[in-house]
């Protein structure tokens, strides 16, 4: 049988500037449900697949007030699709609106608000939780009421909910109770029945409950049992495929198998019990969470599978494989991003996604899934662009130093074919947690827990090993930098502090190494904390120590083993009425630069967007406030040729289109976008390809100034309107550029067109 994967993606290119995109994993489907179109769910967020299989993503970038997906269902009556998310926050979407009903997420009432199912009815939406029954109004939006249907009116779990015309059917912890339909008053639990433990339906616990052919079939544990008039049968069981879902559609039942071994397979069951279609693709089905059937086709959502058609065709968004906590780079165009992790303690979590790799606006990725030779490769957590030859480094926290070329089998660096030397009391394990290179091309490398815990890999292929000459517990260290002055700069975590290595006029004499330990407090450092998290060598030379109490700058790099002290100054900045220490009440995990030398500083607070001196605050991003996907942000990368900034949090990756580029050695290649400008555009118009600092004018073609400004970096950035605040009319622009040399010049033409 031939397998292929769906071409069809909807596209996720460059956004316009000021504008967020998301990167998230559309191969972890959980449900799939027909509407006006096909909905499917993700963990995180949903797409939708249209007749002509052309897919729309859905996120908190297209207006969607949420991460995390449990459930979605549609409702015929007012033609919208209904969104439970983790934290019982309630999505309404129709068409590109969207509708928040937080007022589940927001209530302080006790027991477990988790929506685990949701029935829709005639524009009403009943959602199953672990307290009860939540009904929602979808048409004014709005919860109209809440049932508590346990015992003596107690809180118990609702699995799941139908109906069939007369009564409301209730799956829960204590069986399957029963309402009509009719009744106004369905919160008194006394006018609920319970119905178990009569007529050959067994008491006790029901986990599902759905309507087909004008029957009733009910899940407990692993039997379908069906009603027929007033008895109950088993319809099917077979104690070798526990259940994972049951779902109807089209008349017929959809139950998705699994067993412990981790064979998969999703049936096609008739109100007879007869099996009518089995999908047990290996590759695509291993995982099926839902599964529905439309116009005869079976559409499958497995979580490690994607969205299949009959477990043939599948359809699934480009993304990277999942979230990510390693370091991200660019390097050529390209963002590398280790995907693995280490927890706070420096343990490791075994995480098998291997690197991503974000080029010309596709995901790709080598892991262990894909790339035999990574069977014992886990957890990448830091990276290294090779100035020789394009290739990458990337370090695993336990399987070492892999070189990934860019064609041909990735290279694994371990015991027998260089100097890294095992985890002292874990002898299988070579934890690699930092890479740099230097000026001449060698690679240093932090070798976390080993007895000789920094090594080198030269420019010729060999190796050194150096003992770092003070004491730190667990030999911890981590992220490298090299300044500009060729030194060596290491974290070491577990508030241990940070290194700073130079290694003199040769890397084989050890007699001109120099040392210096940076800890907290005047003299010692003046680190505003033991505990250092990540380093920065912003464009002046100053490197920036970010820590769990705030940021430290050393401003005297060049003058570290000088007699004269050298410690890191801790920046206090006016915040309000009030001055205060930067980022003082700040757990900072990442730090980048962009092509202004503005820094972008991620906490676990959101993200920040601060001036060159770190004097102002530009931009201040939370999930709150924006598409963010999480405050707790582990990662930046700015790309220096779009000044696009890619984000990672702990629910994905994310990016934001800022203003600034790195600059270029000179004006030759300017370009302008969008150009020309679309009729009723009113974002942002950029002129990229700048030398640093370039003064930018904008004149109508007689030569009358509309607009000037400088370069923020490489780019410089128009709001389309002239010097009054008005609306530049349509008709040809002239650039004009004034470099270093004092000349202006014109470099380039916009174009804007009428209706703006």
């Amino acid at each position: 049988m031939l397998f292929c994967l769906a071409s069809a993606s909807a596209q996720n290119l460059l956004p316009p500037i000021g504008q967020w995109r998301e990167h998230l994993n559309y191969q972890q489907t959980i449900q799939v449900v027909k509407g006006d179109q096909l909905y499917v769910a993700t963990l995180t967020n949903l797409f939708a697949l249209d007749a002509n299989n052309d897919i729309e993503r859905y996120s908190k970038i297209t207006g969607l007030n949420d991460i995390g997906v449990k459930c979605i269902a549609w409702d015929q009556t007012t033609q919208q699709l209904l969104i439970a998310y983790n934290n019982s926050n309630l999505d309404v979407l129709k068409g590109s609106t969207v509708k928040n009903i937080g007022d589940i997420k927001r209530s302080s009432i006790s027991g477990n608000k988790t929506v685990s199912n949701i029935f829709c009815l005639n524009g009403t939406a009943y959602l199953s939780t672990g307290l009860g029954i939540i009904v929602v109004n979808l048409k004014k939006y709005e919860i109209s009421d809440t049932w508590l249907i346990g015992s003596n009116g107690a809180q118990t779990a609702v699995n799941a909910v139908t109906s069939d015309g007369q009564f409301l059917y209730a799956a829960t912890d204590e069986g399957l109770k029963k309402a009509p339909i009719s009744n106004a008053n369905l919160s008194d639990y006394r006018n609920w029945q319970n119905i178990s433990g009569t007529t050959g339906l067994p008491s006790g616990s029901l986990t599902n409950l759905v309507s087909a052919n004008g029957h009733l079939i009910v899940q407990k544990n692993d039997s379908l049992i069906i009603q027929n008039g007033a008895i109950w049968t088993t319809l099917y069981f077979d104690p070798a495929w526990p259940i994972l879902n049951l779902s109807s559609s089209e008349n017929k039942l959809l139950v998705c198998q699994r067993t412990a071994a981790g064979a998969a397979r999703v049936i096609v069951l008739n109100t007879s019990g007869a099996i009518e279609k089995i999908f047990a693709q290996s590759g695509t089905i291993s995982l099926p969470r839902s599964a529905i059937s439309d116009n005869g086709s079976i559409w499958i959502a497995d979580q490690f599978g994607g969205l299949s058609k009959n477990a043939i065709e599948r359809f699934i968004p480009n993304g990277p494989p999942g979230t990510a906590s390693g370091e991200m780079i660019f390097d050529n165009g390209t963002l590398y991003v280790a995907a693995g992790a280490v927890n706070n303690a420096w343990n490791y979590q075994y995480d098998r996604n291997g690197v991503y790799f974000f080029k010309n606006d596709l995901w790709t990725y080598k892991s262990y899934y894909n790339t035999p030779v990574l069977d014992s490769v886990l957890d990448f957590i830091a990276l290294a662009a090779d100035p020789s030859d394009g290739s990458l480094w990337a370090g695993s926290f336990g399987g070492g130093l892999v070189n990934f070329k860019p064609n041909g089998t990735p290279l694994i660096f371990k015991q027998n074919n260089s100097t890294l030397q095992p985890a002292i009391g874990d002898p299988g394990s070579y934890r690699v947690s930092g890479l740099a290179f230097d000026q001449n091309n060698n690679l240093w490398v932090s070798n976390y827990g080993a007895s000789q815990e920094l090594h080198v890999r030269k420019a010729d292929g060999s190796w050194r090993a150096f003992t770092i000459p003070f004491t730190h517990l667990e030999n911890a260290v981590g992220q490298i930098l090299v300044d500009d002055y060729n030194q060596i700069w290491i974290v070491s975590p577990k508030d241990n502090g940070l290194f700073c290595f130079n290694y003199g006029q040769s890397i084989d004499n050890i007699n001109d190494d120099h040392w210096k330990f940076y800890r907290q407090g005047p003299g010692n450092g003046n680190l505003p904390s033991n505990n250092v998290l990540c380093i920065l060598k912003e464009k002046n030379g100053f490197i920036w120590v970010g820590t769990d109490r705030g940021i430290g700058i050393i401003q005297c790099a060049g003058s570290v083993f000088s007699p004269q002290s050298c410690d890191a100054i801790l920046p206090v900045v006016q915040q309000g009425n009030f001055a205060g220490l930067f980022f003082k009440d700040e757990t900072v995990q990442c730090m980048a630069i962009d092509g202004a030398n503005r820094k972008w500083i991620g906490t676990k607070n959101g993200v920040w967007l601060v001036s060159e001196d770190g004097e102002k605050i530009i931009y201040r991003f939370t999930e709150e406030n924006s598409p963010l996907l999480s405050n707790d942000v582990r990662k930046i990368a700015v790309d220096p040729a779009t000044g696009e900034v890619f984000i990672s949090t702990f629910n994905g990756i994310c990016s934001f289109r800022s203003t600034s580029t790195d600059p270029v050695a000179n004006n030759n290649n300017i370009l302008a976008f969008p150009n020309p400008v679309p009729a009723g555009y009113s974002g942002s118009i950029a002129i990229r390809g700048l030398t640093n600092n370039a003064m930018v004018k904008i004149a109508e073609l007689n030569g009358r100034l509309v607009f000037q400004a400088r370069a923020l970096g490489g780019q410089m950035i128009w709001n389309g309107r002239n010097y009054k605040g008005e609306k530049a009319a349509s008709g040809v622009y002239l650039v004009i550029v004034r470099d270093d040399s004092g000349i202006d010049r014109a470099v380039s033409k916009i174009v804007i067109l009428s209706g703006r």
